[in-house]
């Protein structure tokens, strides 16, 4: 599944009111997936993202509060020629964290190593709208453009993920431009990242930036252990909560219990609509009618859900689109709608009906199928078991099904061999483009029937020719017009169910000063570089 998240706070010094320190302390938090890769270019899992974000210097910051764009290596930026060409002037005096200059021979180093086929950058991907070569000129040491041979939708924002490289440096591999560096690394237990000390922020007094003298990033997968090591004050931060944790956490320390709110995330159920699928037919059939799809959707209870599974924290989702990313939601999309009554009549109009607390279908067949999930879940344990009892009301047997992941990948995305399943999304970035591999019928990612060589109805038609049209646009009203109508399809046709979008919740010590909570990734420390670490010290262990 992709990895598929106002007010407007500048980053730039002498706008943000922080507290301020003299550099030091170390910020100690946890990562559950250790990285890959530290080339940022090869940056594709959360460990390798994260160390990316930390580390790596970009042209142009999606500030994530805000969810608007700040200058950062780049003071200012222009895009022109149909979303296909950035011009950028760079801030004069920058320096790689080895203490080589930073120019625009850098910038078209990285725009090569980018867009070069034989690297595969994942980063790369998203800037590959069209056949033919990417040009960049440099017109002197601070100034320069880059030209697409296609148009890019979001052109600027896209180098946001785009860390930039030393052309000179004799430590190319290991000089940056962010506000940390790598001093450390342990595999299987622990990351440690220095303070930069060529970092070019200052704050509103002048002084360098970072605040932090380092952090550390424990290797930690036990959810239950890191609440124990957060309680004995040996990690600062813990990230994306589990609702039962979290509620433990409020009532023994409630300062230290953080609600930010929906996250970008979504919790889905979607029905196996895979032609080839070792199912019966008479239950594809159910499976391909929007009608009983919706009827599904109808009688499932998601403010329950959000109350009982979530304890309040959620919100009961309709649409794509988490209402936190407030550009790109569709406001005019209401809430899910809870309604046995509402769901009998439709299936009744699609040739269903009850018999004996049972509901039938047009060739007599009842009408039972199972629900996939992940084991181990708690979350998915209990939102399948208030699903089945939702179902039972209007007359559907519904079989839950726990399996190990590797083999709920497996049946999901190679044998198919399942009926509908739960599945959890995380989202990390804001444009459409990010999740195009979920919407498009040719994505490998399409949850319900994926890689489609043509797509198998007109509406997955519909969704592609609007994906592919935007995704050539320059201008934001129009591709947003384009996706609001993406969104207006899928909560039409509900080849996905939304449940909920979960809250993001975190566990943040007292000792932790200018935190600004986030929906997007990554949420806490997004402004790492204005975190500082006030007395007292770390508890004694």
């Amino acid at each position: 599944m992709n990895q598929t998240r106002f007010f407007i706070l500048s980053l730039l010094a002498g706008t943000l009111s922080v507290f301020a320190a003299e550099p030091g302390g170390e910020l100690r938090f946890t990562m559950r997936v250790e990285p890959k890769t530290f080339n940022p270019l090869q940056a594709a899992d959360e460990g390798s993202e994260l160390v990316r974000y930390l580390t790596g210097g970009v042209l142009i910051r999606l500030n994530r509060l805000s969810q608007e764009l700040d200058p950062e290596l780049a003071s200012r930026w222009k895009v022109s020629e149909g979303s296909r060409r950035i011009d950028f002037e760079l801030r004069p005096n920058i320096r790689f964290s080895d203490g080589t200059p930073f120019s625009c021979d850098d910038v078209a180093f990285t725009v090569k190593q980018l867009m070069d086929p034989s690297l595969h950058s994942p980063v790369g991907d998203s800037f590959r709208t069209g056949p033919g070569e990417t040009e960049t000129k440099c017109v002197s040491a601070v100034a320069g453009m880059v030209r697409f041979p296609a148009p890019v939708a979001s052109l600027a924002a896209l180098f946001d993920q785009v860390a930039m490289l030393s052309a000179h440096s004799p430590k190319r591999d290991i000089a940056v431009l962010g506000p940390f560096q790598v001093a450390e690394y342990r595999a299987g237990s622990s990351l440690l990242l220095r303070r930069n000390a060529y970092y070019w922020k200052r704050d509103s007094q002048g002084r360098q930036l970072p605040y932090l003298a380092a952090i550390r990033l424990d290797v930690q997968q036990s959810r239950e252990t890191e609440m124990l090591r957060f309680r004995r004050g040996e990690l600062d931060l813990v990230n994306k909560l589990d609702p039962e944790l979290f509620d433990q956490l409020a009532g023994q320390m409630p300062a230290a219990a953080l609600d930010a709110g929906p996250s970008l995330d979504w919790e889905i159920l979607f029905f196996n609509q895979v032609p080839s699928a070792p199912i019966e037919d008479y239950k594809k059939a159910w499976f391909q009618s929007a009608a009983f799809r919706r009827a599904i959707s109808e009688a499932i209870n998601r403010d329950d859900l959000c109350r009982i599974v979530y304890r309040g924290h959620a919100r009961s989702a309709a649409a794509p689109v988490s209402p936190s990313n407030h550009f790109w939601t569709n406001k005019a999309l209401g809430a899910a709608e809870y309604s046995t009554r509402k769901a009998l009549r439709r299936l009744e109009q699609d040739g269903f009906h009850l018999a004996g607390g049972n509901l039938i279908d047009r060739s007599r067949h009842k009408v039972e199928f199972s629900l996939i999930t992940n084991a181990g879940n708690k979350l998915h344990e209990r939102m399948m078991s208030m699903i089945q009892q939702d179902l039972a009301k209007i007359g559907v047997h519904l079989n839950v099904v726990a399996l190990d992941f590797p083999s709920l990948a497996e049946r999901i995305t190679r044998s198919f061999q399942y009926e509908t399943c739960l599945a959890a999304m995380t989202n990390i970035g804001l444009d459409p483009n990010e999740v195009m591999n979920i919407w498009l019928s040719s994505g490998a990612n399409h949850p319900w029937n994926p890689s489609q060589k043509a797509p198998a109805t007109p509406w997955e038609a519909e969704i592609d020719k609007l994906l592919y049209a935007q995704n050539r646009m320059g201008e934001a009203a129009k591709r947003k017009a384009n996706f609001d109508r993406v969104q207006e399809i899928i909560v039409e046709q509900a080849p996905v169910l939304f449940l909920v979008y979960p809250n993001a919740l975190a566990a943040v010590s007292a000792r932790v000063k200018n935190l600004s909570p986030a929906p997007l990734y990554p949420q806490l420390y997004w402004n790492a570089d204005r975190l500082a670490l006030a007395e007292p010290a770390r508890a004694a262990r």
